[in-house]
């Protein structure tokens, strides 16, 4: 897993594994946020399982897909509003990180 820190609050990377939960949980990420929406490929793991795994080890998790150009808009809130209040540092994901660093830098925009 190639973890890309945007800040020192937020960081990205591409699919998540449920072997790399112990690695971001190490690292100090206090919420997993997924950008990936399920079944977007065959055999990747889906949302629920690596949320039970991610809030087994005490890492909060949070679900907002990214199928489309339309997403961003409507879930910039929404991850704004995570970066914002998370207790800790937020790492985002989905199949190679692009669209988690699109729709953070979209939250974060004036």
């Amino acid at each position: 897993m190639d973890i890309q820190k945007l800040s020192p609050r937020l960081g990205i990377c591409g699919q998540v594994e449920l072997s790399d939960i112990p690695e971001i949980v190490q690292a100090g990420y206090g919420l997993l946020v997924c950008n990936r929406p399920d079944e977007e490929e065959r055999g990747q793991p889906g949302f629920a399982e690596i949320a039970e795994a991610a809030q087994t080890a005490g890492l909060a998790t949070l679900y907002l897909p990214v199928a489309g150009p339309s997403d961003f808009a409507r879930q910039a809130p929404a991850m704004a509003e995570a970066m914002r209040t998370a207790s800790g540092p937020v790492l985002a994901y989905c199949r190679s990180g692009a669209r988690s660093s699109m729709l953070c830098t979209a939250a974060i925009a004036p």
